[in-house]
This record gives structure tokens, sequence and C-alpha cells, in this order.
């Protein structure tokens, strides 16, 4: 384990969706999965997404047996709504400090319509997706929901945080320091980018595939 987070460090950011934390001496990814009760092959797919920012070619999903997957995805949401996006809130309010009033009111204004279209994205899964799921492993069969629905209205988080990096990059005044917060919210931004592109993955690739299959259990005579 100790070897896997050296030469990919970006994976440590996953550990507490896990429910994992640092400190492994010399036990292997199997030792510390099973000490925690985590799939092994669902804990190395998760990392393989964000390793690469895709989903690789050689793991067969449908193998993987995803038991931990919502509080996976629950502990994502945790992440993102009381880690990353306070940091970057912190710096896009002394960011617009620095800007006239009518510029700073429309940045800060921006920031806070994203963080909206992130709660709604994540209440519907909170409340319809993962219901649904969690019934479905439970053996209880739903006509009230289908994950066809989430496909269709699955929206992406990842294009209007590019939007506001675009804003940064061409109209923040020049008298701005470069190597203040402007420079630092980039690379959270970049950050959160890329692992919310790798939540869309494992979201659309993994989880869905893996609903379906339970659907269509469900409702076998």
């Amino acid at each position: 384990m100790s070897d896997l987070l050296i030469d990919f460090p970006q994976l440590t950011y996953l550990l507490p969706r896990f429910g994992l934390s640092l400190g492994f001496g010399d036990c292997s990814v199997d030792e510390v999965c099973r000490r925690h009760n985590v799939p092994s092959g669902f804990f190395l797919l998760i990392c393989a997404i964000h390793a690469t920012g895709e989903l690789p070619r050689d793991i067969a999903v449908d193998s993987v047996s995803p038991e931990c997957l919502v509080p996976f995805l629950r502990g994502s949401h945790r992440y993102y709504v009381a880690k990353r996006l306070p940091h970057i809130e912190e710096h896009i309010h002394h960011i617009a400090e620095q800007l006239p009033e009518r510029i700073r009111e429309a940045f800060n204004a921006f920031f806070e319509d994203y963080k909206h279209d992130v709660d709604a994205h994540f209440e519907h899964e909170e409340r319809q997706v993962f219901p649904h799921i969690i019934a479905l492993e439970r053996g209880e069969r739903s006509d009230d929901y289908s994950i066809d629905l989430f496909t269709q209205n699955h929206g992406n988080l990842e294009d209007k945080l590019n939007d506001l990096m675009l804003i940064i990059f061409k109209y923040l005044p020049e008298d701005i320091p470069a190597d203040g917060d402007s420079v630092d919210v980039v690379e959270d931004i970049l950050q959160l980018t890329g692992d919310l592109h790798c939540h869309s993955i494992v979201e659309e690739r993994v989880m869905v595939p893996y609903v379906k299959r339970l659907e269509a259990s469900a409702h076998k005579p």
C-alpha cells in the first residue's frame, strides 16, 4: 500500500472515502482492505481510475465486487462539499476583495451558482439514486425509480469550473499578484476538476452497469 501511494500520491485523497487512514507499515493493499472490510478489487479499480483519469481497459468491471460503492460515493460528496469547495471559495473571496464592486459581485455570484448546482446534483443522488441501490442490494424490487433516470439527467460538474478558470485567466485585473490567490485557486480548480472527472467515470461506467444488473435481477420472475 505504501508503494502504491508513493507512486501515485494523488490517491491519498481517496483514503478517507474508504475509511482508511495513513500508517500501513509493510501491509499489502489486500491486507489493508481486508482489515477495513473494503473489497480490494473495487479499491484498486477506483485507484486505477484516479491514477489515469480513465477506466482501465484490462479490468472487467462486472467482475469487481462493489459492496462499498455507495459509502465511497457518499464519502466523495462529503469531501467535495466540506473540503475542496470551501478551500476554493476562500481563494475566490480573497480575489474578489481586490476587484471593482460590479465585477466582484458577478465573480462571487458565479461561484455561488456553481455551489448551488453541486448541491442539487448531489442531493438527487443522495435522495434518489443511493437509496435505490441500497434497496436493490437488499433484494427489494423498486418500480418507483430506475437508473435510466440518472443517466438521462446526469449533468457535468466540470464544465462550469473550466468556465471559472477561463474567467480568471482572461478577466482578472493585471495588478492582482500572480503569485497569490489567483494561482492557488487555479491549482485547486485543476485538482477538483480532475477529481470530478474521475467521479463521473465511477458513476457512469461502474455504478450504472452495476445497478442495471441489480435491476435486471430484481425483475426476474
